[in-house]
């Protein structure tokens, strides 16, 4: 009886898991209903995720916000991080910190952290073109665990972010129209949720293809009111991100879906968004046209008003959904 049993939930298990097991291709993935999705790390490594998988509760206790860490480079210190640790001034006057720069904030996703490719690139453009506080949350803690389990523990870790914040510029110095916050994937919920921690003052938001498995119709996903400006870059809408427009301006590289130029799979697709934003960081040379409808977008249809997509400027405001056409490879 035991054997029928087992043998009953393994093939429910099969009958559950994709058919093709094609290390980052999502071409069996339903929105809302599949089970499995290949999902990537910080540094494009697929993983097979469970999203039926239990949230694990000890997990979220214990690896919340409050571990967050802060990694503060700046042009004098391009490769090596200084902590600054929330309530502790001395860990900012010992520092390169300086209220007189712009701040800009990097946030990784799922099963990654500070070091990730996905956060290197975007620090590294951004120290490259400005004199600049760069700070990069490390929230590996939770990001590292189940992907429900991360889900879930988003809201608690923006909101220790947009508490860190709210202390450093109050205590230390600088000004939210300087402040760009950035994030990749679950990190995109992450800054949302800061923005709003911290009064929705940020200057602007960049929501780096927002993860979408578990955040359709949920209420602590990155949204427009999050900032002063905020713009979300969808490259592998419907798979592992939003297709939905939830900023101010929505842009839709090559129609926003998987598969983008050179990407054969939807995990590259996904990683996609962090080199556009690193490279109109650099060069600000990707202009989205304005469309009426997603159906435009589809259909490449698109002849409004241009905006460029991505880049550093902070003044930067705009609204409507938008199509950008890139090449295959850097710089696109």
């Amino acid at each position: 009886m035991k054997f029928l049993v087992a043998f009953a939930l393994l093939i429910t298990l099969c009958a559950a898991l994709p058919a093709n097991l094609v290390p980052g291709d999502n071409s069996h993935y339903v929105e809302g209903e599949s089970r499995y999705i290949w999902m990537s790390d910080g540094d494009g490594v697929p993983h097979l995720v469970d999203l039926h998988a239990p949230v694990d509760h000890s997990v979220l206790n214990s690896r919340n916000g409050a571990n967050n860490q802060y990694w503060l480079f700046t042009r004098n210190n391009r490769n090596n991080h200084q902590l600054l640790i929330h309530n502790d001034g001395n860990s900012v006057r010992n520092s390169h910190y300086s209220g007189n720069r712009p701040l800009k904030v990097v946030v990784h996703g799922w099963n990654s952290n500070g070091n990730s490719d996905s956060s290197v690139i975007v620090r590294d453009a951004f120290l490259d073109v400005s004199d600049c506080n760069v700070i990069v949350v490390d929230w590996r803690g939770l990001a590292n665990g189940l992907y429900t389990t991360a889900v879930n523990g988003v809201p608690g870790i923006g909101q220790h972010l947009g508490d860190f914040l709210n202390w450093l510029i109050s205590n230390h110095g600088g000004n939210w129209n300087n402040v760009h916050l950035v994030g990749f994937s679950l990190g995109s919920h992450v800054v949302g949720n800061a923005g709003r921690q911290s009064g929705r003052r940020a200057s602007r938001i960049t929501g780096l293809d927002p993860a979408g498995p578990q955040w359709g119709n949920n209420g602590n996903a990155l949204n427009g009111n999050d900032g002063i400006y905020v713009e979300a870059i969808h490259t592998d809408g419907g798979l592992l991100g939003i297709y939905d427009p939830i900023g101010n301006s929505n842009f839709y590289p090559n129609g926003g879906r998987n598969p983008q130029p050179g990407c054969s799979i939807s995990t590259c697709s996904h990683g996609r968004a962090n080199e556009f934003f690193a490279s109109t960081i650099r060069t600000n040379h990707l202009v989205g046209r304005q469309c009426s409808s997603l159906t435009e977008v589809a259909n490449n249809q698109c002849t409004g008003s241009s905006l460029n997509m991505g880049n550093a400027i902070l003044t930067k405001r705009g609204s409507g959904l938008y199509r950008v056409n890139t090449g295959s490879s850097w710089p696109f």
